[in-house]
Order: structure tokens, then C-alpha cells, then sequence
């Protein structure tokens, strides 16, 4: 019976369960995470809409083409 990768020799792990992580200059937890949030839109599609596209592209496409069909509004800023 052959092992897993988990079991049979250890591990050559070099980092120590005594590394305190916080104490290092410099690293911040979630740094970037605001302008991560800020870039990143995830839309969930209906599943009788996602099956009208292929694929992400022609989603983009389509959204395109709406938009530059529909008149121009003002922009409420």
C-alpha cells in the first residue's frame, strides 16, 4: 500500500513555530486589501442570463454595447 505525501519521512521545514510574525517591521496585515476591494466587482449572473454568453468576454461585449447605446445622463457627483 503506498503512503501519502503527508506521511512517511518528515518534512524539511525550516520555519519555527517561534517566528513572530507581528514583530517585523515594515508588514502590515491587509495592506492592500481596501484597493483590492476598490478594483475587484464580482457580479453574479441568474442562471437563465449566464447561459445567453460563452464566456466572460462576451459578457464584457455586451455590457459595452448596451452602454454605448443608451443616451448619455449627467452625472449626479
Amino acid at each position: 500500500m503506498e503512503t501519502s505525501p503527508d506521511e512517511g519521512e518528515a518534512l524539511n521545514d525550516e520555519l519555527r513555530p517561534d517566528y513572530d510574525f507581528r514583530s517585523l517591521r515594515g508588514v502590515v496585515r491587509g495592506k492592500y486589501a481596501t484597493q483590492y476591494r476598490e478594483r475587484l466587482r464580482v457580479v453574479r449572473l441568474a442562471d437563465d442570463v449566464a447561459d445567453a454568453f460563452a464566456d466572460e468576454a462576451a459578457v464584457n461585449n455586451a455590457l459595452r454595447e448596451y452602454l454605448r447605446a443608451r443616451p448619455t445622463e449627467p452625472s449626479q457627483t
